[in-house]
């Protein structure tokens, strides 16, 4: 994204933003990747203190990683109108989700754990993530910009939970831009005609 994230919307909720931190790692506007090469994915994991300084990561894993943000991008986008999710991105995360463990505590009650150190665990971690949000309701609100050239993700804050745009300083402002010429443009397509004296007609504008 061209502007700064501090610009464009705040963090979300506690262990939610590094999933919209995930979804980022994908700049669609700038056309830019940082998890495009293993070494990009390794740099983003020790970032976010998901790695070990002895690990390394496969093309494979780097694959599996692709796909689950891709999964997760789909997901914020369903997340706008509460449509369902496309069944592709729900049997990528369904995989995930298998390799979770459920843990009883010493308390009474449970956890969900990821095992696995690396990849592994990063994906055990954001599918965890996303079942507790989902769980205590701030998933609903962590969506992908509604520009299909932008998709940054952001945590709509707004009280109707209506929020559609990163920023709207930039792609809101957009999109009202491209609604306003789309009207006047087909308003003065169908713009009625008025007779002159010399019986000539113009268009009313």
């Amino acid at each position: 994204m061209l502007l700064l994230m501090t610009e464009l919307n705040p963090q979300a909720p506690g262990r939610l933003e590094l999933v919209r931190r995930f979804v980022n790692t994908l700049d669609v506007e700038a056309g830019t990747d940082r998890l495009a090469s293993t070494d990009g994915l390794l740099k983003w994991l020790r970032e976010v203190d998901l790695l070990q300084a002895e690990q390394s990561v496969s093309d494979a894993q780097l694959r599996r990683v692709i796909a689950v943000r891709e999964a997760l991008r789909d997901l914020l986008r369903a997340n706008h109108t509460d449509t369902p999710a496309p069944e592709s991105a729900v049997q990528v995360l369904d995989q995930a989700a298998r390799k979770l463990s459920i843990l009883f505590t010493r308390s009474g009650g449970w956890t969900i754990g990821s095992a696995g150190t690396g990849v592994d665990f990063l994906v055990g971690e954001l599918v965890t993530i996303v079942i507790g949000a989902m769980n205590d309701g701030t998933w609903r609100r962590l969506k992908a910009c509604a520009n299909d050239t932008c998709e940054w993700a952001f945590y709509d804050r707004s009280r109707a939970r209506s929020g559609k745009w990163c920023s709207m300083g930039s792609c809101g402002n957009r999109a009202k831009q491209q609604t306003w010429r789309h009207k006047h443009a087909h308003a003065g397509r169908y713009a009625p005609s008025a007779v002159v004296s010399d019986g000539t007609s113009t268009d009313v504008r």
